[in-house]
């Protein structure tokens, strides 16, 4: 019996540790342009989000630049699900006093927003008063 119970713990902890060797990071970037909103604009501005994925932690961390926007940002967003020319709901939004460049920020997503962000189908974008729609954007995809 103590034999028994001593393979289950065994196994269990063989279990355990596989599991976690097989979280990982992924990385994801997104390149910023004004071509990329719907409708494109014609800022001079561009940018690049640089994100980390945890799969373990279900964490994405970013930091984002930008520059030559037609004025300050007012606001920014990870938006999704969306495919490459469709507008979609903000998933993870900035806060106002962190909009400078860079921004630099992490969230815990949900099962459905990890689906939706490893499908290709988030996007980031950087509002501002000239294009409240939004000036600048980009498909946050695998980084290869």
């Amino acid at each position: 019996m103590l034999k028994l119970r001593f393979l289950r713990v065994a196994l269990m902890a063989g279990v355990l540790a596989a599991g976690s060797a097989a979280a990982e990071t992924v990385h994801l970037t997104a390149n910023l342009q004004p071509s990329s909103e719907v409708p494109p604009t014609t800022s001079k501005g561009s940018g690049k989000v640089d994100a980390t994925f945890d799969t373990s932690t279900h964490t994405l961390q970013w930091t984002v630049t930008y520059q030559d926007l037609t004025g300050p940002a007012t606001a920014a967003h990870f938006h999704g699900p969306a495919p490459v020319g469709q507008n979609a709901d903000p998933q993870v939004g900035i806060p106002k006093d962190g909009l400078a460049s860079p921004i630099k920020g992490s969230k815990e997503l949900t099962d459905t927003q990890v689906g939706d962000l490893m499908a290709g189908k988030w996007y980031f974008n950087v509002h501002t008063k000239a294009h409240p729609a939004g000036e600048i954007r980009g498909q946050v995809l695998p980084a290869s």
